[in-house]
């Protein structure tokens, strides 16, 4: 695979130095990443207890190295997470054609380069798929290699220039078709996760999830996402140093990060895949998660979501 062939890679920073050293580490460390451009786009402080931690990730992230290129891009005002998101995938995929996009609370396998642009050029061609994700929770059972699940995702995830332009930001339409066809227990996974409330409280502005409307708009159009059985990312963010959740390990790995092939499954809904999500996402529920579920939520409806 050439250079001019891999997707560019698009990394969302805020006020965290030691996660983004660790993303950024790790990030290297793929064999892809000298032939590899990166973009980092750092978000100005909302306020003044934020400004020290944001100058010091800029001062980082200048010195990157272990790419092809890497442009730091420094907002002078706060725009947010879902705006620093949404603007900065259109403006790659205008660009490019597609895009891969890493937050700097998730760390990525040696592996991560090769399953993201393998799977990328793989759906390249095929409408039915709307992204790719490398994520995939703590399973008590193996799943398969990769599998197919409707919707969309946001830990680690790529998509296409004809994957983004079927973003719809505007929540209240989402929702409205949601209910207009009756498919409010199916987005919140056989009701195992409130998804539904979550793209609620973003109409109502409790919220200004991008994500929720990525899901909810790749879930009306019946599109779907890529998953590994095994994932490739570890979450390091849920440790109590992000501004809306604190400090949990449901969503680390014992084991995680190996080669993930990709191709030669069915382009369709894997059963036992969303089985699979739908009973871990109903497990947060039971007694011994309670006590993180709320700071989940505030994660979610933040800047993320769950599949």
């Amino acid at each position: 695979m050439s250079s001019a062939d891999l997707a560019p890679i698009a990394l969302f920073v805020y006020n965290r130095p030691n996660h983004l050293a660790q993303v950024s580490e790790a990030l290297a460390r793929n064999p892809e990443a000298p032939m590899s451009r990166l973009w980092v786009y750092s978000d100005a402080p909302r306020n003044e207890a934020a400004a020290t931690k944001v100058s010091e990730v800029r001062a980082l992230a200048r010195k990157l190295q272990g790419f092809k290129s890497v442009e730091v891009i420094e907002q002078s005002t706060n725009q947010g997470v879902a705006k620093s998101i949404i603007r900065g995938v259109a403006q790659l995929t205008a660009e490019f054609g597609k895009v891969i996009v890493l937050e700097d609370d998730l760390l990525p396998s040696p592996h991560f380069l090769r399953y993201m642009n393998d799977a990328l050029d793989t759906y390249a061609n095929d409408d039915r798929v709307i992204s790719v994700h490398a994520y995939s929770y703590p399973m008590a059972k193996p799943l398969p290699e990769t599998f197919f699940l409707c919707g969309a995702d946001c830990w680690e995830w790529g998509t296409w220039k004809r994957g983004w332009d079927l973003f719809e930001p505007d929540g209240r339409k989402l929702l409205i078709e949601l209910r207009r066809r009756s498919l409010t227990d199916d987005f919140d996974f056989d009701g195992s996760y409130p998804y539904t409330r979550m793209l609620e409280d973003q109409t109502h502005g409790k919220n200004e999830s991008w994500a929720i409307r990525w899901y909810a708009s790749a879930f009306l159009l019946n599109k779907l996402t890529l998953y590994p059985g095994s994932s490739l990312v570890q979450n390091i963010g849920a440790d109590g140093s992000g501004i809306h959740v604190g400090s949990t390990r449901l969503f680390e790995h014992a084991e995680w990060g190996r080669r993930v092939r990709v191709g030669n499954i069915a382009i369709e809904e894997s059963q036992k895949g969303r089985l699979a999500f739908s009973t871990y996402l109903a497990g947060l529920r039971s007694s011994t998660a309670k006590r993180v579920l709320n700071r989940l939520k505030r994660l979610i409806s933040a800047k993320a979501f769950l599949k």
